[in-house]
């Protein structure tokens, strides 16, 4: 994640309950065609969307940063950077993890000078304690610093980003960037089982999914099924409401969301009516069928509460990991390929697997579609806040963090449970070793649901949760290099 990128940051302030959404997702620039990662054939072009500078939409990150010191915030935005401008001149020690992502990505940081001086030695991949240095990155950080999210979008090194990204092939303007606005919205709300649910309005469908999903199970007397009948309504429910999400969903500029619908128990209600406890629904046999289908990690994820109640949950993202991988020259900045989460033609997937239709297809201006869900968990026992790296996986996430929140789960056992996930397309669950017993999946598989194994990349979810009792829980995920903190 970083400046190229974007996010939504859900906020809750103590003093007068205020909750507020900050949308700060990326923008397609205005140069941008619906066609305009599709070959002669009509086909998309592998690669094009995702490693190119064409993949890049105009950041939202900056305009997040100091929108979020001035309005909510008790530092400055300089006060706020400060550490961020010391990492990046004076390096930190290259970790196992870190030593991975490069590895993944070494060939497209050989596209471009400054992404092979920035994260390769020599040519090759950094080993575990070397110090990783990023001058560009502290110099644009300082002019961050002193002049604001004008002198990102309006002045010296918003030109830079945009002469550089033009150099390398991409479409991005001055004007671009001089029309880049950051929106606050209103929450989605929702309630399950007594608890109020407090999540992410479009341009994410993550919060959708997960209320949908929420208000499907609440319509079953689950105590009285069997656990595998319980998970068999959980990816039945995933499954319907990614349909949906494929279907429907856009930025609400562009396109009417049908919302309401979407997250009303009435309509779960019509969706109860076609799940079989006996069998799974192919997906092929849902309405709205919009083509077959043939993953994405590098959201950050932040759950934070102060002594006095207030809260953030913070999702931002470059989209893949890195991004595309490529760096604005003289910058430091890694160009985001957020242009995937917009479909890219009816029915064919994205890096996520994810398919949708001409709601989220690309125009000028438009916001992709995202999967992030920053969500808050308000009921009589406490508050739990919750959010997750994943890309399409991450409303299932948080889907079942809200589960595991109800069955009583603290947050290191929100974030150490194991996992599994359905989304529409492809038709398969994907199941992290140890969420079935054997005698789940033999269960799941006589229905018919077919299996693969869970990424071993998907997964970094960040939990607080505090009980009214006094009881404070901070969980990292431990699947990735995170740490949960009670001070």
């Amino acid at each position: 994640s970083g400046l190229g990128g974007g996010g939504f940051y859900l906020l809750h302030r103590a003093s007068d309950g205020k909750q507020i959404f900050v949308d700060a997702r990326e923008v397609a620039p205005m140069a941008a065609t619906k066609d305009m990662f599709l070959g002669p054939d009509g086909e998309a072009v592998a690669g094009r969307s995702t490693q190119t500078a064409l993949a890049a939409a105009i950041p939202g990150e900056a305009a997040a940063l100091e929108h979020l010191a001035e309005t909510y915030g008790r530092l400055t935005l300089a006060q706020n950077l400060e550490p961020a401008i010391r990492l990046a001149r004076d390096g930190f020690p290259v970790y196992a993890r870190l030593v991975s992502d490069i590895t993944s990505k070494k060939k497209a940081f050989e596209r471009t000078p400054d992404a092979t001086k920035i994260f390769l030695l020599r040519g090759a991949v950094p080993p575990e304690g070397h110090i990783l240095r990023q001058r560009d990155l502290a110099r644009s950080f300082e002019l961050l610093a002193k002049g604001g999210a004008d002198e990102f979008y309006r002045g010296e090194l918003g030109r830079r980003l945009v002469a550089g990204v033009s150099a390398l092939g991409g479409i991005w303007s001055t004007q671009d960037f001089a029309n880049y606005r950051l929106i606050e919205r209103e929450p989605l709300v929702g309630s399950y089982r007594g608890t109020r649910i407090v999540t992410a309005p479009p341009p994410s469908a993550g919060g959708i999914v997960l209320i949908n999903v929420l208000n499907i199970l609440d319509g079953y007397d689950q105590e009285r099924l069997d656990s595998a009948s319980r998970k068999h309504l959980v990816i039945e429910g995933l499954r319907r409401a990614h349909r949906d999400r494929a279907e429907y969903l856009g930025d609400p500029a562009f396109v009417k969301n049908p919302v309401e619908r979407l997250v009303s128990p009435e309509y779960a209600a019509g969706q109860r009516t076609s799940i079989r406890l006996d069998r799974a629904t192919p997906s092929a046999a849902l309405p709205g069928y919009v083509g077959d289908a043939s993953s994405g990690i590098a959201t950050t994820h932040f759950s934070i509460m102060d002594r006095e109640g207030n809260r953030v949950a913070g999702s931002i993202t470059l989209n893949a990991w890195f991004g595309t991988g490529l760096v604005a020259p003289g910058t430091g900045i890694l160009l985001n390929n957020q242009m995937d989460d917009f479909s890219v033609k009816p029915g064919t997937p994205n890096m996520f697997e994810l398919v949708g239709a001409d709601a989220n297809a690309v125009a000028p201006g438009k916001r992709p579609l995202s999967s992030m869900a920053p969500t808050f968990l308000e009921s009589e026992r406490g508050v739990a806040i919750l959010g997750s790296p994943g890309g399409s996986y991450i409303p299932t996430l948080v889907l079942l963090g809200t589960l595991n929140r109800q069955q009583g789960f603290d947050a290191m056992q929100i974030v150490t449970a194991r996992r599994f996930h359905h989304q529409y397309l492809p038709d398969v669950v994907t199941v992290e070793e140890g969420a079935f017993t054997d005698e789940e999946r033999a269960s799941l598989a006589q229905r018919g649901h077919t299996f693969r194994a869970w990424p071993a990349t998907i997964g970094n979810m960040q939990v607080v949760t505090w009980d009214y009792s006094g009881k404070v829980s901070a969980g990292s995920d431990p699947r990735a290099a995170g740490k949960g903190i009670v001070r």
